[in-house]
């Protein structure tokens, strides 16, 4: 990052003949109308900083820019202009078909409609049926091709991406008009600003989407301009680092936060891995600001090089991290402890024992379950996968983590996973082991948190969610059908759920959206590998000249 107040080293080209244009950016933090209390508390400090970046950059560009954060409280259909010329809009795959029936709607206004994000990234195909343009990485020279042009592309939209990831974004400083009419819709004592260090990740998880993009660091002294910026503008709100990995260059971050921020003006939240959490480190951490941590275990028989465990599996591994994770939490208090349920090292009841026995001995962590799922173009894994034929193609409405596991497991029949991932649930979050949770966070703000996503849609209704599913997989065979395989036609049950999550917008899906082809990324990747040697034959077989020099 530029440390002059400038968001970037290529400015855009001016032309007075360039139409200006109206342009609105929706950033969709939730997939459809909620009143959940977790959502009313926190989901406006999960804003993303691309959709930001943007706007930035097209008022850099001469257009007027109207930008929303979507939470699941607003109406989103009135969030933007009726007379926008051109939308963009950010996306986890769970709200893929929101931001569909979002395209269908703006479409039908006139506008021109732009998606970005993970969804992007992973379906890009699937979303070029429904967006004039579809974007991977995107820098200022691919927003700027956009900008120029802003045409129509129909039936199927045009896919850009840079080629890899920008490595200058614009300062907080110029982003401050986005971020803080976001923070104002936070109701909880936490309100919590997004911030970079870094893009990518050193470690090589083959289900994780950051998997081979490359780490790349951001200037630190603009990472400490940034923060000066938020001491002098909002003193005591949080930062939310959204590192993939934070803390890989951790001596010059931490100089870069200690040189801006005095002691007390702010507090830090950030990912990162075991390995890189030693002990001198946290009392670094937590002298620093750190308040919250959630480091990655993933699984007890594999990723060892995450958690630093080496080659220790099992009660071994369970031991030390839990020991490990006991000695965060005497210099951080708030903790989340990371797990991949359903990996194909898995088997049997003893990883979800395993479980059982670390939370028992760490009892003030906080177990945050995802379900495997393989996310399109997201991570190398996908292709074995889908080769395999193991991709079950579930409504991307779904695929949250945790409302469907979109990959067969390998080790375990539907209705005894199901079962395991309830009984785990019931034990994380049973009165017993919440009141342990709660007696080990006395004093900091981690006891309420706990308790709020506790009882709210992470704990109890999860447990109801996955309850119901393991029912239906006793009663409906629709339901046994699609999740073995046997038919790719969408239960009724699914069908329903989206129709009355989405609510009003339900009207505008488009038709054919809730379905996608789950082996896209496999047969994309065939197409390649067959154009290649198409051309390496044809210049095997072109005739030699001989050339006189």
């Amino acid at each position: 990052m530029e440390s002059n107040g400038k968001s970037g080293s290529t400015p855009f080209l001016t032309n007075s003949s360039k139409r200006r244009l109206r342009i609105g950016i929706l950033d969709l933090v939730h997939k459809g109308p909620t009143r959940a209390l977790w959502a009313r508390l926190m989901h406006a400090n999960l804003a993303s900083i691309m959709p930001q970046a943007l706007a930035v950059w097209c008022e850099e560009a001469g257009h007027d820019v109207t930008f929303a954060v979507y939470t699941g409280l607003e109406d989103v259909e009135t969030m933007l202009p009726d007379d926008v010329d051109l939308v963009f809009i950010g996306a986890f795959t769970q709200a893929a078909q929101l931001s569909y029936a979002l395209s269908n709607l703006y479409r039908k206004r006139g506008a021109v409609t732009v998606l970005g994000g993970p969804h992007a990234r992973c379906y890009p195909e699937d979303a070029a049926r429904y967006f004039d343009y579809v974007l991977g990485f995107t820098d200022k020279a691919i927003l700027e091709q956009v900008l120029a042009e802003a045409a129509q592309h129909r039936p199927m939209g045009v896919m850009l991406a840079a080629k890899k990831q920008p490595t200058v974004l614009p300062t907080l400083e110029q982003r401050w008009k986005y971020v803080a009419p976001t923070l104002r819709k936070a109701i909880s004592p936490i309100k919590m600003v997004p911030m970079l260090g870094s893009l990518g990740c050193p470690y090589t998880c083959s289900f994780c989407i950051d998997s081979e993009i490359e780490y790349q660091p951001f200037e630190f002294a603009q990472v400490g301009e940034d923060l000066r910026f938020l001491v002098k503008t909002m003193p005591g709100v949080w930062v939310g680092w959204h590192d993939p990995n934070f803390g890989v260059r951790f001596d010059e971050m931490l100089n870069a936060i200690e040189e801006a921020v005095p002691k007390g003006k702010l507090s830090f939240a950030a990912e990162s891995s075991l390995s890189l959490l030693s002990e001198p480190r946290l009392k670094r951490l937590r002298d620093a600001g750190f308040v919250a941590m959630l480091p990655g275990i993933e699984s007890w028989f594999s990723l060892g090089n995450k958690s630093k465990t080496g080659n220790r599996q099992g009660l071994e591994k369970v031991e030390q991290v839990s020991d490990h994770i006991n000695m965060i939490m005497s210099y951080i208090p708030y903790v989340q402890a990371n797990f991949v349920l359903g990996l194909d090292v898995d088997a049997g009841d003893e990883p979800f024992e395993l479980t059982k026995q670390f939370l028992r001995r760490t009892p003030g962590v906080f177990p945050g379950y995802s379900l495997m799922s393989a996310f399109g173009e997201a991570a190398p894994l996908n292709l074995e996968l889908q080769r395999d034929g193991r991709v079950i193609p579930f409504p991307f409405h779904f695929l949250n983590n945790n409302e469907a596991m979109n990959v067969k497991p390998k080790n375990y029949e539907w209705v005894d996973f199901y079962s395991r991932i309830i009984d785990l649930t019931k034990f994380s979050f049973s009165p017993a082991t919440m009141a342990r949770r709660v007696r080990a966070n006395a004093g900091s703000f981690a006891w309420w948190a706990n308790i709020v996503r506790g009882i709210s849609s992470e704990g109890s209704g999860r447990l109801h969610y996955h309850s119901l599913i393991r029912k239906m997989l006793h009663t409906d065979a629709s339901m046994r059908d699609f999740f073995e395989g046997a038919t790719d036609t969408i239960p009724k049950f699914y069908t329903d759920r989206v129709k009355q999550e989405l609510g009003s917008l339900w009207q505008f899906l488009p038709e054919g959206s809730l379905d996608h082809d789950p082996t896209a990324y496999l047969k994309k990747t065939e197409r390649l590998v067959a154009a290649t040697k198409a051309r390496s034959i044809e210049t095997m077989a072109a005739p030699v000249v001989a050339v006189q020099r």
